[in-house]
């Protein structure tokens, strides 16, 4: 099956209706591992953060970190869901190399929580609740390298290396129920899904949840079935997505990839799938197993996990303002609308615009600075917006030279440029750049007197009353100061030594 294998989306669901599952695996920022005390910090020496406990040697023994349960039950607040009163890990069997013991903790009929859901809004308001079947605690694998191949997966390769570093970090694995009814939408739903996902882990301060560093990551589960039918179709799994239009188009490419499969008679086979960002498509991993290949038994080294009801209740009455209950409130706090809301949604611009508001800045003038200059900077640099060099305290400052007419909005795109550049902050630009607004009457008399000089046909309109003329003459000044001038107090100065009265 390749690209062009696909049959057209649209013609996919006419005659099929997607059911979708979500899992996504948050890697938790705690000091150390799920269940010993190494370090998780990143960036070490490969192999140089373990212990006998997460490399599995006979004899060790594991303890839970309180701040993983404490996190878990966090996020599974936010979500909604039922916290258990009585929970265990289980040992979850199968041998790869990236996990030493040969079997992963985990939680498996018991999770911590379980039955919440989270509403998603879409682009156009449309708010979809998915529900959320558990939460449940985990450690991760450890990492392999594999060298020498074409591709960089096993197959080809002349040698592989493996760094157990990561190996017992602490994940929260969050599994929604079947995802219906989303009918054309299915891909929209599943990025709208995960980024309010990744949203509300950040709020809570549990993960700083980057896809890009693996920190959050999503398995996409797809099915098809003939519209009209309940039964579920058999489903593909596309593994470890990790960004937001990735898991939009894998789901996309997985219904046309389904729907062509079965409009010619094919069987779909139940199996794990690698997701490509080259060209959006899926490729075969291996075939899927079901939770009894795993063999789960209860961990015996580990106790059950039991939270008190008020130490639930307590995390409960502290967690943070959740995502979409503050974007309401902005949004009202700011005077705008659903489709301007989504705007700075869509450009990632939501949190530093709110940093340049508390830094200062008018929140008109902060929305304008991030979502003009500096988003099509951003767009023409091919970064997103927050990895633009420039912070919100620098952009605050900007927006407070302008308000003291310091500056007007031609210089301070200047300035920006210019901090952008690496030339300092906004002060040091300005003075680098000679870029103050020019106010005082001497300077502005001269350049006015210039400007009336050279345009004096423009003069005696505005002589004989045409007021609107005078904006040729400020041009004209504007032009003879670089563009430094003040422009108000140019018309003021202009119409001064017409003699007409403004």
């Amino acid at each position: 099956m390749t690209v062009t294998d696909l049959l057209p989306y649209e013609d996919a669901l006419a005659t099929y209706d997607p059911v979708m599952g979500l899992e996504v695996h948050v890697e938790l920022g705690t000091r150390t591992k799920m269940f010993c005390g190494c370090s998780t910090e990143l960036g070490a020496a490969p192999n140089s953060q373990t212990c006998p406990t997460c490399l599995g040697l006979p004899g060790s023994l594991p303890v839970v970190n309180a701040t993983g349960v404490e996190s878990a039950i966090k996020i599974g607040l936010a979500l909604n869901c039922e916290i258990a009163e009585w929970c265990r890990f289980a040992r979850k069997n199968y041998f790869y190399p990236d996990m030493p013991k040969n079997f992963q903790t985990s939680q498996y009929d018991e999770p911590i929580a379980f039955n919440g859901y989270l509403d998603v809004q879409l682009e156009d308001g449309e708010v979809f609740r998915v529900q959320i079947e558990r939460a449940h605690m985990e450690e991760d694998t450890g990492k392999s390298t594999h060298v020498g191949g074409a591709t960089g997966r096993i197959h080809g390769a002349t040698y592989s290396l493996l760094d157990y570093n990561r190996a017992g970090i602490p994940l929260i694995e969050i599994v929604t129920k079947p995802i219906e009814g989303a009918g054309d939408r299915a891909p929209e739903v599943a990025r709208a899904y995960v980024a309010e996902l990744r949203e509300l882990i950040k709020a809570l301060g549990v993960s700083e949840a980057r896809m890009e560093m693996g920190q959050m990551r999503c398995d996409v589960n797809l099915s098809l079935r003939p519209r009209g039918e309940q039964k579920f179709g058999t489903r593909s799994e596309t593994k470890n997505v990790n960004s937001l239009r990735s898991v939009e188009r894998a789901a996309r490419y997985e219904i046309q990839r389904h729907a062509a499969v079965l409009s010619t008679g094919g069987t779909i086979v139940q199996e794990t799938r690698h997701f490509h960002e080259e060209d959006g498509s899926t490729t075969s991993g291996r075939i899927k197993e079901e939770a009894e290949d795993y063999r789960y038994f209860p961990e015996p080294d580990l106790v059950p996990v039991a939270p008190p009801r008020d130490w639930v209740e307590e995390l409960r009455s502290g967690l943070p303002e959740l995502p979409r209950l503050r974007r309401e409130r902005l949004k009202t706090d700011w005077g705008i609308s659903d489709h301007e809301m989504q705007s700075v949604l869509n450009a990632g611009a939501l949190d530093l615009i709110v940093a340049t508001i508390d830094a200062g800045a008018d929140g008109a003038a902060a929305r304008k600075w991030w979502m003009g200059e500096l988003a099509r900077h951003a767009n023409e640099s091919g970064v997103e917006l927050p990895a633009v060099p420039i912070t919100p305290v620098q952009v605050a400052r900007v927006s407070a030279l302008v308000a003291a007419g310091d500056l007007n909005d031609k210089l301070a795109r200047q300035v920006i440029e210019g901090v952008l550049a690496g030339e300092g902050d906004p002060d040091q630009v300005v003075d680098r750049r000679g870029l103050k607004v020019v106010s005082d009457d001497s300077a502005l008399g001269a350049a006015v007197d210039q400007a009336i000089a050279d345009n004096a046909a423009i003069a005696e309109k505005i002589r004989g009353g045409n007021l609107a003329a005078a904006g040729a003459l400020i041009g004209a000044v504007m032009k003879l100061t670089r563009g430094q001038a003040d422009a108000k107090r140019v018309r003021e100065l202009v119409l001064e030594k017409l003699g007409v009265q403004g």
